[in-house]
């Protein structure tokens, strides 16, 4: 009886695997990753913006393997990341969350597509609210 849920634990974490791999080569994981890792980069030179680097490196680490993993509101996230997260908008976040809201309506046009189209919703929230918020593994 017990072998059952193990099994499709198993399953489950093959099918992630795959999906990982697939997405970091076909579904654009890896020119996210380094997309998000070079805003970070620049964040960290500017000094000022240090907190936004960290969001991005949230969010390079994130669009590179992202099945198996969600994002979770952080509860001690205060005042300064809501005023900061209202900044990243106005810079970075709306563009951010329509570039993935494009690319995951495009990737769903296709079936084959369409786990990759979700992983680019499950990224929206992320990239248009990042501080204060946190990724944690489904399990």
């Amino acid at each position: 009886m017990r072998a059952a849920p193990l099994a499709r634990t198993g399953h489950a974490e093959l099918v992630r695997l795959i999906l990982n791999v697939l997405w970091f080569i076909f579904g654009s994981g890896l020119l996210l990753g380094l997309a998000y890792g070079v805003a970070a980069l620049i964040c960290f030179a500017l000094v000022v913006t240090i907190p936004f680097g960290i969001a991005s490196l949230r969010l390079a680490v994130y669009s590179l393997w992202p099945f198996g993993r969600t994002i979770v509101t952080r509860p001690g996230a205060g005042v300064p990341s809501g005023i900061a997260n209202i900044l990243w908008v106005v810079l970075a976040g709306w563009w951010l969350a329509l570039a993935h809201i494009v690319a995951g309506v495009a990737q769903c046009v296709t079936i084959i597509g369409i786990p990759f189209g979700i992983a680019n919703f499950k990224l929206v929230p992320a990239a248009f609210w990042p501080l204060g918020r946190e990724i944690v593994d489904l399990d």
